[in-house]
């Protein structure tokens, strides 16, 4: 996802808008679709379904998230200071390594954290790509909800999920709110 949001931000080349349409696409469609549209092209490939299409189908929708997150750093940050440091003879890893980077570090952790909660309970894109061998979470949860001698340990691990899935998303906002060397630039 970061590498695409420079690719699209920083370079001009044929096809770019339609990647960038591409891109956003599989967290724009409803989930249904994602994974009714995964699962077929998982089995027209030949895959069969289990820990890697599931990696596979969580990643299309995982890179979008950190995608959006660094290109939206990307626009806000003053192209001024990667100027200046090549004007003052960095080459163009010294200046990604030590101004650039550390400008768009926050909006990493923030995508990354953000993606892992969109991740961690979607049950939808999971049902199609998983496989029946492998059971996932929120399978479990699902399949257990309605038996009542399981509803107290389903009720706790809801919670657990709860927890796991609104702090992180807590924590990211409160890093793209303040990342390095942006105040000024906003």
């Amino acid at each position: 996802g970061t590498l695409l949001a420079f690719a699209l931000q920083r370079f001009k080349f044929f096809g770019k808008d339609i990647l960038s349409f591409l891109v956003v696409l599989p967290i724009a469609l409803p989930g249904i679709l994602t994974g009714i549209a995964l699962n077929s092209a998982f089995r027209t490939l030949g895959f069969s379904l289990g820990f890697k299409s599931l990696v596979v189908a969580h990643a299309t929708f995982c890179i979008v998230v950190v995608h959006n997150n660094v290109l939206a750093r990307l626009r806000r940050m003053p192209m001024s200071l990667e100027e200046a440091s090549a004007d003052l003879g960095a080459h163009t890893f010294t200046t990604l390594r030590h101004v650039t980077f550390p400008m768009i570090l926050s909006s990493l952790a923030a995508g990354a954290i953000l993606a892992f909660a969109l991740s961690f309970d979607e049950i939808v894109v999971t049902t199609f790509t998983s496989g029946a061998d492998f059971p996932t979470l929120p399978q479990y949860v699902l399949s257990n909800f309605s038996r009542p001698n399981n509803l107290p340990k389903v009720n706790v691990i809801v919670l657990i999920v709860l927890l796991v899935s609104v702090l992180p998303v807590w924590f990211a906002q409160k890093l793209s709110e303040s990342g390095p060397g942006m105040a000024n630039s906003r």
